[in-house]
């Protein structure tokens, strides 16, 4: 059992010099026991003399359809749920500067900030001024046609995939490097992650992990049909396009996040980059990216852990 952040890692400030908060609420209600702990919130936030600006508490299949959160009237958004959770609560922010506060619902919980026993001690210290705001650089995808005609403008923080509609088949791509041809490769599919994305699907593909306040796009193939074709990365100002190649398969789908999809026609082009906004994640001392990868992915051997 975790111990409590405050007992473990730094003193609590009195309430009495704590700030005022206004805060937004995203909730997946596919966790047990969501209810209770939103209405644990609202007692906590009455109680502190903060406020519950948004109150959002479920998120249907289709996210984008969730009830839109005004950035501009909250200073800390508090997810609930996984890292999915927060992937959907980053993209409501709209590239606004308000730290997320991921409150763990599920297993890994790697981009979350702490365990839900831990939520009312980590919203004390984010009102006294005891947290860390970790910036993290997010993409942006341009779908266009072939004529040149932008389709899609998407944004993410983890990573953009493209990968074959329907029938699972090889799917070749010519890929670009700042205009730089790679050469084609021959995959299930691609993914493009930022440096915090290196950790979720990339990394699943074989993918390398980035520390994620490094400047750099990785690019990786899945499942590709060559030994010769590896995983690669790239400056973080560097622009990632990919064309299908000939024969272009009929279907070929955009992932944001796992979240919002667009087609890319047979003749069309995608192109990433890394985007001008941020999306910043609430830390606390002692929680840096290596304990985090020990916790969290099992990083390193077992010589230190029980049997």
């Amino acid at each position: 059992m975790s111990q409590p952040l405050c007992a473990r890692r730094w003193p609590t400030r009195r309430c009495a010099e704590a700030t005022t908060l206004r805060l937004g609420l995203v909730g997946n209600p596919r966790y047990a026991g969501l209810a209770a702990v939103v209405a644990d919130i609202t007692r906590l936030s009455a109680s502190r003399g903060w406020s519950l600006a948004t109150h959002t508490t479920t998120i249907p299949p289709d996210a984008t359809s969730v009830a839109r959160i005004d950035p501009d009237a909250i200073d800390f958004l508090i997810t609930l749920g996984g890292d999915g959770t927060l992937l959907v609560g980053a993209r409501l922010l709209e590239g606004r500067p308000v730290p997320i506060l991921g409150i763990n619902f599920g297993r890994v919980g790697f981009l979350t900030s702490v365990p839900r026993e831990q939520l009312t001690m980590a919203l004390d210290a984010c009102a006294s001024g005891e947290h860390v705001v970790s910036e993290r650089a997010t993409l942006e995808a341009v779908v266009r046609s072939a004529d040149g005609t932008e389709r899609a403008v998407l944004h993410g923080l983890n990573d953009i995939v493209l990968h074959k509609g329907g029938v699972a088949r090889v799917v070749r791509f010519q890929v670009l490097i700042d205009g730089d041809a790679m050469g084609p490769i021959s995959a299930d599919g691609l993914v493009i992650a930022s440096p915090t994305g290196s950790t979720a699907y990339s990394l699943s593909a074989g993918g390398p992990v980035v520390v994620p306040t490094l400047d750099a796009i990785i690019v990786t193939p899945i499942c590709a049909h060559s030994l010769g074709v590896r995983p690669i990365v790239v400056r973080g100002d560097a622009v990632v396009r990919i064309e299908p190649a000939n024969p272009a398969p009929f279907e070929l789908l955009v992932s944001v996040d796992g979240q919002q999809t667009a087609e890319l026609e047979p003749d069309g082009s995608l192109e990433v980059r890394t985007a001008d906004t941020r999306v910043r994640l609430v830390r606390f001392p002692g929680s840096g990216f290596f304990p985090r990868l020990r916790d969290k992915l099992h990083w390193g051997d077992l010589s230190d852990r029980g049997a």
